[in-house]
């Protein structure tokens, strides 16, 4: 716009904001606009403080600073600018006497205040008075949009928004001589502005030398360090005399070193020995999985070798993007780590990548519904019938028109997964930073803007299966006293007992192979080695199974004598997987093997292949070069045009072979210990509250392999689960609403004078309310004292009447003596216990069958599936999770998983005229009608009909 209006230089100054500096950069420069870069400052409330534009890009480094350094302190920007080097301020208001302005202090004036300068005081300062024209929108159409928007941050309906609430409508582009018209009575506010103006630019680098250059002196030491770790890894990783090895680790460090990524590999290998020292567990995954250096540091635990992993799709000389590692801690442990890195490696040159949620969706028609005054109704009718025009509110059509504008806009600011940027001059030079809730400060711009910007992210992650592992490993050393050494990798892959256990998929619990979807997919391979199941932690993705590649990867399995493969290479570098092109590497090495390209071309194809670039002036060369390579060597033109087909469509889905594979080897860990160790890795699963399932369902695991579940006690519980040989006692911090406090004051009673004796020593003991206590003695957290909770109920209240006596009476020096009386037979109901179990942990400990109100009639159990192939059955089964899916109809069918009066899972499929028929009620047990079908081996019901079975108590639990 700015262009078409024969504009030359302008600024831009986001509110409170810099994360659009080096775009912005960028379009000026395409435009042949001069950048000029400021931020405007205003207070929380939206109080205009002043502009700051910087001269120069040390003058922009000092406006980030100064934006930083109120946003670190949390609070409002001065109501005086401070005095900034190669920074000029424009102010609105007069904060202090415009005599006293400095050089680098202007007053800005608008077009349509120049009629009254005439009569203010302002015009005996002329020196100090510049033009001051905001562009905020394009035209009034952009305006009604910024009005919505306003609405929409402040939470009003449109109809309270104020003058004070938004900007002015006339700030919209003018033609320079309108302006100059405007102040053609005032020719010095114009020579002002044309000063200020002309005494601005700025470039910003964008290149590697924005990174962390060096970790140690400089880049000979770097690589000298990097060298010495990698082969000395190499030894530990692969022994004295493997040549192989030896050699791939001195390709690597070549690569690497030319590349001038030592600091980068370093860095990493710094952040993963912290953690390693502080006792952490983690992951090291993703694409860097494909470098052997990466292996022989303990950055991974995916041997490239074995894989046959290709350093090439991580790094090589082709590709222009930064290689990045994946580094995922357990979730209570990935705040310890990024502290480390920022106290490592400095304030100032460290920050986590934003991400920036945008609106989309259907939460667009929300906010602007509530903000034209809509009802709820009104609203849903809107979202859920969109093409109902007939039904909509009149202001719905204006709701749908406005939306498509506002789509993609930025809502609000927030994190980015784990990307953490480390720099080598201050990050101030490009971007502000913003402090989070946990104490970490942000970029300004997102992960995009960092790739721009040629920054390398290293990304920490966090995830629970690696705090199932850990402390499954304390439990086991608590409660058994052995030690597991988890890390013997290539033990635990060819284990008897972990591979039997893999193969009949009762995995819950286990990192990434214990959904139903999963399950089954383990299942109908028979998958019981490392790589199958490598394999199978990527055809599990949704393009894979979409494509109906998933399906004949598990056909070619079950059939490898009649696979037709396209050609010999395929056999030869496909043969582990049928022939299928599973992984990204599989894209590369038929572009390679197959079509003669290098491998860092096959990786830069296969990239651009995914949507980006596809267009460009790289992926045709690339193109023309496997089509004529392909022609030289002779091959049909329906040959070579069948295999570009299944590249270009497999390669939009593949998922990267070293990412799946890091999974694998997490997945092997979790499954030996759900092997030899199944009661600490259960409790270690619920007290990380993490996985795909409900903590009922680890609780229902732990007793199928033996436990014997108590509820929570107040001598045996801590705020977690706790094991004691075989008897498991749930914590006290599932309990729904017994407060944290409450649970701070037991678990420190405790620890200074031992177990309670009675529920009068307790009380005399713990800081409690009778509402805290009540919640105790439901649970049966006092079933120690062999009483029952009508029994202790009682108690409690005589215990509780001696206290309220001696409070309004004279205060005692001993103890109280507290009146017993012979009490009445206070029976439990049946099922009571389970009742208030279901009410205070969300489920019954007991099993859920026994609650229901009628005898069950004739069904058969999961174990019998396989015997009834074909046959309609009735089966009965308590609700564990479902899944609903789409069909290519847009109707909606659902898979459900369940669990039998024997504990076993099993799955069923509701297509959508059973689902209609018979609809979900919630949780509890069903009945459920239909009939046993199979898929290689893998068997499920085909439910025609369901009903819900009523319970004992009607009312408390449907």
């Amino acid at each position: 716009m700015a262009s078409r209006m024969g504009v030359k230089a302008m600024v831009l100054t986001d509110i409170n904001n810099t994360s659009c500096a080096y775009q912005y950069i960028q379009a000026c420069e395409e435009k042949g606009i001069r950048a000029i870069l400021g931020i405007e400052f205003r207070r929380d409330d939206g109080r205009f403080l002043y502009v700051g534009i910087a001269r120069n890009a040390a003058g922009w480094s000092r406006l980030c600073g100064f934006l930083s350094e109120i946003s670190m302190m949390g609070k409002d920007g001065p109501s005086c600018a401070p005095k900034l080097e190669d920074v000029f301020f424009v102010y609105r208001h007069q904060p202090k006497d415009i005599a006293t302005f400095g050089d680098d202090e202007f007053f800005g004036i608008r077009p349509e205040e120049v009629p009254g300068l005439y009569s203010s005081p302002l015009r005996g300062y002329m020196d100090r008075l510049v033009v001051f024209a905001p562009v905020t929108f394009g035209d009034t159409e952009e305006y009604k949009v910024h009005k919505l928007l306003r609405c929409i941050d402040r939470n009003i309906l449109l109809g309270q928004l104020t003058e004070r609430d938004c900007a002015a409508p006339s700030e919209v582009f003018v033609a320079e001589d309108e302006i100059r018209s405007a102040f053609a009575l005032y020719p010095k506010i114009i020579e002002n502005t044309e000063m200020l103006l002309a005494g601005c630019s700025i470039r910003m680098a964008s290149d590697k030398s924005n990174n962390r250059q060096h970790f140690t002196a400089d880049g000979q030491g770097d690589y000298q360090l990097l060298a010495k770790l990698a082969r000395t890894g190499c030894v530990r990783r692969y022994g004295r005399h493997n040549e192989q090895a030896v050699k791939r680790v001195e390709s690597e460090l070549k690569v690497i070193c030319e590349l001038e990524y030592c600091a980068y590999f370093l860095i990493t290998w710094d952040i993963v020995r912290y953690g390693q020292s502080a006792g952490y567990f983690h992951v090291g995954r993703g694409s860097g999985a494909n470098s052997i250096v990466a292996y022989c540091l303990g950055i991974t635990d995916v041997d490239p070798l074995e894989l046959d992993l290709y350093f090439e799709r991580f790094i090589n000389p082709h590709r222009t993007s930064p290689p990045d590692f994946d580094i995922d801690f357990s979730w209570d442990e990935r705040d310890d780590v990024t502290d480390y890195i920022f106290k490592r490696y400095g304030k100032g040159y460290v920050a986590l990548l934003a991400t920036y949620n945008t609106f989309k969706g259907k939460s667009i028609i929300r906010e602007l519904g509530k903000v034209i005054g809509l009802t709820k109704d009104n609203i849903d009718l809107l979202v859920d019938h969109p093409l109902a025009t007939e039904r909509h509110h009149p202001y719905g059509k204006h709701i749908f028109r406005y939306g498509k504008m506002i789509e993609g806009f930025p809502n609000y600011l927030s994190i980015h997964a784990g990307g953490i940027l480390i720099s080598e001059r201050p990050l101030y030079e490009h971007t502000a930073l913003k402090m989070m809730p946990k104490g970490f400060p942000v970029t300004h711009f997102d992960m995009y803007g960092a790739e721009d910007l040629h920054f390398h992210k290293y990304d920490i992650l966090s995830q629970r299966g690696l705090g199932h592992i850990k402390d499954a490993i304390d439990l086991v050393a608590r409660n058994q006293g052995r030690v597991v050494d988890i890390h013997d990798i290539h033990r635990i892959k060819i284990d008897e007992g972990v591979r039997s256990r893999l193969r009949s998929g009762r995995c819950i619990g286990c990192f990434y192979i214990e959904s139903p979807a999963m399950r089954g997919l383990i299942s109908k391979l028979s998958c019981d080695n490392y790589v199958h199941l490598v394999a199978a932690s990527s055809i599990i993705r949704p393009g894979v199974a979409k494509s109906g590649m998933m399906r004949e990867y598990i056909n070619r399995a079950h059939h490898p004598d009649k696979i037709q493969y396209l050609h010999p290479v395929f056999e030869r570098y496909l043969g582990e997987t049928y022939g299928v092109m599973v992984y990204q590497e599989d894209v590369m090495k038929i572009v390679h093997y197959f079509a003669g390209l290098g491998l860092d071309e096959s990786d830069v194809l296969r990239r651009i292949m995914t949507g980006k670039k596809k267009n460009s002036d790289t992926f045709f060369h690339l193109q023309e070069k496997y089509f004529a390579n392909c022609r030289e060597r002779g091959y049909s033109e329906d040959l070579v045009q069948e295999v570009w087909r299944q590249i270009e469509s497999f390669s939009g889905y593949s998922f990267c072979k070293a990412h799946s594979a890091s999974f694998a080897v997490e997945s092997f860990q979790s499954l030996y210990l759900k092997t030899y160790y199944p009661l600490e890795f259960m409790v270690a699963v619920i007290n990380n509250f993490g996985g795909f399932y409900s903590t009922e369902l680890y609780v229902h695991e732990a007793r199928m392999n033996g436990a014997t579940i108590h509820p929570p006690c107040v001598n045996r519980s801590s705020r977690l689960t706790q094991i004691y040989g075989k008897d498991v006692y749930i914590g006290l911090g599932l309990v729904r609403d017994l407060e944290h406090t409450t649970i701070r004051n037991i678990m420190k009673a405790r620890a200074e004078e031992g177990h309670f004796l009675s529920l009068e020593n307790f009380v005399s003991r713990v800081a409690i309310d009778s509402r805290q206590l009540d919640i105790l003695i439901r649970i049966g957290a006092f079933r120690f004292t062999g009483m029952n909770k009508y029994e202790i109920m009682w108690e409690k209240n005589a215990v509780y009447n001696a206290r309220h006596r001696e409070a309004v009476g004279m205060p005692s020096l001993f103890e109280v003596e507290y009146e017993h009386f012979e009490l009445p037979v206070l029976a439990e109901v049946d099922y009571e216990q389970a009742f208030d179990e279901i009410e205070l942990l969300g489920f019954p400990l007991c099993s859920p069958f026994v609650l229901v109100k009628e005898a069950l009639p004739a069904h058969i159990q999961s174990m019998a599936m396989l015997n009834h192939i074909g046959r309609r059955v009735v089966m009965v089964g308590y609700f564990v999770t479902r899944k609903p899916v789409r069909t290519v109809n847009k109707t909606l069918m659902y898979f459900y998983t369940w669990i039998d009066e024997g504990g076993d899972f099993f799955d069923t499929v509701h297509f959508p005229s059973a689902a209609e028929k018979s609809p979900f009620r919630g949780k509890g047990c069903y009945l459920l009608h239909g009939k046993v079908v199979q898929d290689f081996g893998f068997p499920s019901l085909e439910v025609s009909r369901m009903e819900k079975l009523p319970i004992v108590k009607d009312g408390r639990y449907q």
